[in-house]
């Protein structure tokens, strides 16, 4: 990506979007036998995701914490941005890039607020609506899907194309796709608008992780 001398605002969208390109989300359900969640998660790091999402619904915070801070490490030696899904206790004490939080996870503005001005926070968001309003209270960036179904949630609905293009043209900040997206199906979201992929099982399912995250990179890149 090419900066050009713009507002900061305009540049730090401009760099955030880029970050948003190839975004891991982890999922413990998919862990190889005789692997940690650290061990996989440095394989994507070392194949080029560009942001790192830490999902924990059946851990206790206490546990969450001490994970996020090792996770932490690891990002923070590929210098790419640690998410963290819905906890804003762990997304702050972490000290990690940002928070990441649902419609039914909260206040957006209230999580804003208690996360301040240099911190990253993004909220899903399935419609027009859901886009605009998030945008207003303060959100970053959305994720919006599922775009083809979801491996990880059993309550996901589909989107159409068309609303994923109507909500990227809808709010000035990056958008990103998530739910069942494959390096099949990856090319048909390439012109709909979105500054990247959120991506679980296309990663860490697949039996070499890092070559997977080249392959998705290389998608997203060309």
């Amino acid at each position: 990506m090419i900066y050009k001398k713009v507002g900061n605002l305009k540049l730090q969208k401009s760099k955030l979007a880029a970050q948003l390109l190839l975004y891991a989300v982890t999922d413990r359900c998919w862990l190889h036998t005789g692997q940690t969640l650290a061990q996989q998660v440095e394989q994507a790091l070392q194949g080029g995701i560009t942001m790192l999402q830490l999902r924990e619904k059946q851990m206790s915070e206490e546990d969450f914490l001490t994970e996020a801070q090792e996770i932490k490490k690891l990002t923070d030696a590929y210098q790419v941005p640690l998410i963290i899904n819905d906890n804003l206790t762990v997304a702050c004490q972490s000290n990690a890039a940002g928070l990441h939080i649902g419609q039914d996870d909260g206040s957006i503005a209230a999580a804003r607020q208690t996360l301040g001005k240099g911190k990253i926070l993004g909220v899903s968001a399935r419609t027009i609506e859901q886009a605009q309003a998030a945008q207003a209270a303060g959100a970053d960036y959305l994720g919006v899907g599922a775009v083809f179904g979801s491996n990880t949630k059993n309550d996901a609905k589909n989107i159409s194309l068309d609303t994923l293009k109507g909500i990227c043209q809808s709010v000035k900040i990056p958008v990103v796709a998530i739910g069942g997206i494959t390096e099949d199906k990856l090319p048909t979201l390439l012109h709909t608008g979105i500054a990247g992929v959120a991506v679980i099982s296309a990663v860490f399912a697949q039996p070499n992780i890092s070559n997977a995250c080249q392959r998705l990179f290389k998608i997203l890149n060309d």
